[in-house]
């Protein structure tokens, strides 16, 4: 059931993806400082969603998701019982 969701999700996204950069395929100059770079729009767009995409899961893994971890594992120590980590089956 999960494998035909996630292959759902990745056709979407690809179709996504080819219809934006057919869509925005007008050059864009970006200037970082150090280098330029001249990107069609479509791409530059996507690669926008995806660096905010990665800074997002990072910054909720760091403030939401690894201080629990932490403070669970300082709960068991206390108690003195062992924390297994969950996997859910795939």
């Amino acid at each position: 059931m999960y494998r035909i969701a996630i292959i759902v999700l990745m056709v979407l996204a690809i179709v996504l993806g080819l219809l934006v950069g057919t869509l925005n395929h007008e050059p864009v100059v970006t200037d970082l400082l150090w280098v330029q770079l001249q990107w069609p729009l479509g791409l530059a767009l996507l690669a926008a969603l995806a660096v905010g995409l990665l800074i997002g899961l990072a910054l909720s893994w760091l403030f939401a998701i690894l201080p629990l971890k932490l403070r669970l594992r300082k709960m068991a120590r206390q108690s003195g019982t062992e924390v297994k980590e969950l996997n859910p089956p795939v």
